[in-house]
This record gives structure tokens, C-alpha cells and sequence, in this order.
């Protein structure tokens, strides 16, 4: 009987070195899965940085476009008014 029952607690302590040994296994993966997702956690703060700051850029770009289209119907009128002097000019001629 007592060898029945050593050989019983010899098999649990096997299994219990497999467990073991897939634990560690697992802690390992975990610690992996770990640093990917920190690493996927910085990328994804740098794309936001990069999309704020293109955000920014675009901004500025419609406001510069904005201020150029404002220019240049200005030049056009005042190229219009020069049209119209000539024309009275010549006209008076």
C-alpha cells in the first residue's frame, strides 16, 4: 500500500512539474504579448502625433488658399477696372 500510494505521489509530482513547466511557458508568452502591445501602444501614440500635426499643416494650407483666392479675385476686379479705363480711353480718342 505505501508503494502504491509513492507511486501515486511520485505521478502528482510530475504533473505538477508539467504544470510547472507549461506555466512558465505561459508567463513567458504573456510577457511577449506584453511587449507587442506596448510597442503597438507607442506606434499608435506617434501615428497621432503625426496626424495631429498633419491636421495642423492641412489647416494652414486652407487658410493659405483661403487668402489667395481672396487676392486674386481682387486682381482680377482691379484688372477688370483697368480693362474698362482702356476701353474709355480708346474711346475717347
Amino acid at each position: 500500500m505505501d508503494k502504491e500510494i509513492l507511486e501515486i505521489l511520485k505521478s502528482m509530482q510530475d504533473g505538477i512539474k508539467r504544470l510547472e513547466s507549461k506555466f512558465d511557458g505561459l508567463e513567458q508568452g504573456q510577457k511577449e504579448i506584453y511587449q507587442i502591445v506596448k510597442a503597438l501602444e507607442h506606434s499608435s501614440e506617434v501615428n497621432k502625433a503625426e496626424h495631429d500635426s498633419m491636421s495642423n499643416d492641412i489647416a494652414q494650407i486652407k487658410g493659405d488658399v483661403s487668402a489667395i483666392k481672396k487676392d486674386l479675385l481682387q486682381v482680377e476686379m482691379v484688372t477688370a477696372n483697368n480693362w474698362a479705363d482702356i476701353t474709355n480711353l480708346k474711346a475717347a480718342r
